[in-house]
């Protein structure tokens, strides 16, 4: 198996577990929280401040605070922003870990890092608002009020994140190989429509040869 799967996903919509099901079921790597220990280790930049950067937008006023802990990574220049470096660590570790072979990567724009890599197969995770609502609000024992304010803050910072450094539009059709509806399918349906389609990129069915148009 060579297939790369990255997934970006509102927030709800259970794209994470779907994740962490598809890498078990075919004995592969997930990676989510972890990138940023691994970006951790080969930047030279502590952890607390890649967590405080992850998938957020950029922040004017967090950069002048944070302007006193500055790391020059290899291969930037000294001046580059602390946001600029923490991306670029992220970045390159999601190019490294992909090196390793099949995995599952959940957000950090990894779509876009991996743009080009044949073995990458890139999906979208989104769901209905209220289907979102209700599982936000069981998971983490909110008010659908409180759940919905959550998943709005949640997928603005996100879509903030992945639309400045990857200049593609989050969540957009035309910014992956799949946008999946998770509640059509329901969370184990979804995670077995994920398995098909590596399944199809591993050994793709070859197109049966069109009819000539006079004999059809």
């Amino acid at each position: 198996m060579k297939t790369i799967i990255t997934i970006g996903r509102q927030f709800g919509s259970g794209g994470k577990e779907v994740g962490i099901r598809v890498a078990k079921e075919l004995g592969i790597p997930f990676y989510d929280k972890e990138i940023l220990q691994e970006a951790a280790k080969k930047s030279g930049l502590c952890e607390k401040i890649l967590e405080n950067f992850d998938e957020r937008p950029k922040s004017l006023l967090y950069s002048i605070a944070m302007d006193s802990y500055m790391f020059a990574l290899p291969g930037t220049g000294a001046g580059d922003s602390l946001e600029q470096q923490v991306y670029l660590a992220t970045f390159n570790t999601i190019r490294h870990i992909a090196e390793q072979g099949p995995c599952v990567i959940i957000g950090r724009c990894a779509d876009y890092a991996l743009a080009g890599n044949p073995n990458h197969l890139s999906v979208f995770i989104h769901a209905p608002l209220e289907d979102r609502v209700r599982r936000v609000a069981r998971r983490q024992s909110l008010t659908p009020d409180k759940a919905r304010t959550l998943i709005s803050k949640t997928d603005k910072r996100r879509a903030s994140y992945y639309e400045y450094y990857s200049s593609q539009r989050w969540g957009a059709v035309d910014s992956y190989d799949f946008c999946i509806n998770s509640s059509f399918l329901g969370l184990s349906g979804t995670v077995e429509l994920l398995r098909a389609m590596v399944e199809h990129k591993e050994h793709p069915v070859p197109s049966p040869t069109e009819a000539d148009p006079g004999q059809a």
